[in-house]
């Protein structure tokens, strides 16, 4: 068989393509494996809606919930007013809840905001590359992490923030010493 320079050309494009894609979807995934349960955490700073940065570095030594989400995600609108009850409930136990939106329209996202009263931070990802690096494929998704930085539970979905189990979960994650003497 022989095979022309022409043919030689063509599959020396095609291979270029193939890694170019191969090294594109590599890079928009951030080039890991979802975040599982145990987990480090990945730093991040993604900017907040009105002005300034949310940096996950200031939270150290807190309970964090990073949940991924968008306005357009009609499990996410569902799950918007007990998540804002629950952030408001558990903050005084050292808990804090950082909302990460995928939103493309700031306005949009600042409307419903201001509709939904949200009182936690919003950050903004827009082109979804943190929700990638953490392995967020469907949203909303929930990370809840430790004091000491690593992922203690993931949520896929939206849940009813308001059941006590999960409020007792993050309470007793934020105050381990506490736990023996509640039972």
């Amino acid at each position: 068989m022989i095979i022309t320079n022409r043919a030689k050309l063509g599959l020396g494009v095609l291979l270029m393509v193939a890694v170019g894609i191969a090294a594109l979807f590599i890079l928009r995934r951030g080039g890991s494996a979802p975040l599982a349960i145990g987990d480090q955490a990945l730093d991040f700073t993604v900017p907040r809606l009105g002005a300034g940065e949310i940096e996950l570095k200031n939270y150290r030594n807190h309970v964090v919930l990073v949940n991924f989400w968008a306005t357009w995600c009609p499990p996410c609108i569902e799950e918007t007013p007990s998540l804002e009850k629950f952030a408001e409930q558990v903050k005084p136990y050292g808990v804090d809840v950082i909302g990460v939106s995928v939103d493309q329209d700031p306005a949009a996202l600042a409307k419903f905001i201001q509709d939904y009263h949200l009182t936690y931070p919003i950050g903004r990802d827009p082109n979804r590359t943190l929700s990638w690096r953490y392995g967020t494929r469907q949203f909303p998704e929930t990370y809840i992490i430790g004091r000491d930085g690593r992922v203690a539970s993931k949520i896929i979905s939206n849940i009813d923030w308001g059941d006590p189990r999960i409020i007792s979960y993050v309470r007793d994650l934020a105050h381990p010493e506490e736990v023996g003497s509640r039972q």
